[in-house]
């Protein structure tokens, strides 16, 4: 019997990066009503994830920051798990040389660099032009997406943060020219204390290597005194791997790439289909009377 489910956020629950259907909040709603315990495991900030329910009767768990942060329903941190400050900022320092868009994750801000919006307009524009078929509304979303998170300011310099007393928690980078995202991935792949992992095809981050979803679950269910195998796990993404592989049941968004398909239990509809819902509904729901 399934005792929690853990739920991605963009790509999975929320319905083109910005809305929770109806129908996801009901069979949410339903599940914890009969007892199931419904946490958020997502790549965004805890603030940013919280000011998505804001406006429903929900305050889960909330595994943030791709597993750096857990924070409790009331908003406390449980526990979190920064990337170190000097090897955080000389990583910051390489984006900016390299002229890549990255945004730090700190407590209670997400920072980036002035230069940043200027940057990914005119990456996307190079983009559209190569390829003219391209959705271009669809990328302007993408962008719009990532300077509407909560608590967002730009900052002249990674500089700045060296001032702040605030652990960083999570570096994403970003950008339309895959050959240049190439090339700044390839300069972390041989840092010892670092992980990378990617939730979009334009993106990766940088966090540290003990800070995955897979290890935030196991803690968390280790606190709830739930076992793995009673633990539920849904998502589209390689930064979900790490829990989608340890839970005891496993679902794959239909817009999730084959990977990631083939490392679940089950492939649920696409999150412009209420893919959670479903899920839900069909294979959590059915049994529990």
């Amino acid at each position: 019997m399934i005792k929690l489910l853990a739920i991605d956020l963009d790509g999975t629950l929320l319905d083109k990066g910005k809305y929770i259907s109806k129908r996801n909040i009901a069979a949410i709603q339903t599940l914890k009503q009969r007892g199931v315990e419904v946490v958020i495991a997502t790549g965004r900030a805890n603030f940013d994830a919280q000011n998505i329910f804001k406006d429903i009767p929900f305050d889960p768990w909330i595994i943030g920051t791709n597993g750096a942060t857990i924070h409790k329903p009331s908003g406390e941190l449980f526990q979190s798990i920064p990337l170190e400050k000097s090897l955080a900022l000389t990583m910051l320092e390489t984006l900016e040389k390299e002229q890549l868009y990255y945004e730090a994750f700190i407590e209670g801000e997400i920072c980036a660099p002035e230069y940043g919006r200027k940057l990914l307009f005119q990456e996307m524009d190079r983009l559209h032009s190569g390829n003219p078929d391209l959705d271009i509304d669809l990328l302007r979303l993408e962008v719009e997406i990532q300077f509407g998170q909560s608590s967002f300011q730009f900052i002249p310099s990674y500089q700045k943060l060296q001032d702040i007393d605030s652990d960083i928690y999570n570096i994403l980078t970003y950008s339309f020219d895959d050959d240049k995202l190439k090339k700044g991935w390839s300069q972390f792949t041989d840092i010892q204390d670092v992980t990378i992992v990617q939730s979009g095809i334009h993106n990766f981050h940088l966090q540290h290597k003990q800070a995955s979803k897979g290890n935030a679950l196991k803690l968390l269910a280790e606190e709830l005194q739930i076992n793995l195998s009673e633990c539920a796990a849904v998502g589209d993404n390689y930064n979900d791997l790490s829990m989608l592989e340890i839970a005891g049941l496993s679902a794959a968004m239909g817009n999730a790439d084959r990977e990631i398909k083939e490392a679940c239990s089950i492939v649920t509809k696409s999150n412009n289909e209420d893919g959670v819902a479903h899920f839900i509904e069909a294979f959590l729901l059915e049994n529990r009377g």
